[in-house]
């Protein structure tokens, strides 16, 4: 990023860009840049907010099956600690077990379908983390080969200043 902001020195001091043969304003140009950037990091910031949103979702799922797990558990132990002459409590008992287990399918579906959106999210982010580091590229490309074109004009420029005098 310093290297960039050397560069976006440079093409500020020589005062004039080419792009595509005809001068341009640097502050257009740098608004353009600053624009795309913000917009850019905008995108970043929706991504990681999401990707966020969706973890913590799985998360709090993640917890709630595994409170209903433990409850669960409890409800078995007790069923094995009845006796024959209880046989009413353990019918209840077994109720409340199926009606948790019932509970449980639904989030378990829920997480695995929010691990899902998470991993979906992660592999955007990582496209757009890769398409981020090409378009860089290609900036600091532009940024260069810019910045060679306008050295050449102004040498030429010069030259005929000289052979002028």
């Amino acid at each position: 990023m310093a290297s960039m902001e050397l560069q976006t020195q440079k093409v500020k001091k020589s005062g004039v860009t080419m792009i595509n043969g005809s001068p341009t304003d640097d502050d257009k140009e740098e608004e353009m840049a600053e624009s795309a950037l913000a917009l850019f990091r905008a995108k970043e910031e929706e991504i990681e907010r999401k990707k966020t949103e969706v973890r913590d979702r799985v998360e709090d799922y993640m917890g709630r099956v595994e409170e209903a797990t433990r409850r669960l558990a409890d409800i078995r132990e007790e069923l094995d600690a009845l006796i024959d002459p209880m046989r009413k409590e353990v019918g209840i008992l077994r109720k409340r077990v199926d009606t948790v287990n019932r509970e449980l399918k639904p989030l378990g579906q829920t997480c695995q379908k929010k691990e899902r959106e998470y991993k979906e999210a992660l592999e955007a982010f990582n496209d757009k983390n890769k398409e981020k580091a090409q378009l860089v590229s290609k900036l600091m490309e532009l940024v260069s080969e810019s910045e060679r074109s306008r050295m050449k004009k102004l040498e030429e420029l010069s030259k005929n200043i000289e052979t002028l005098h």
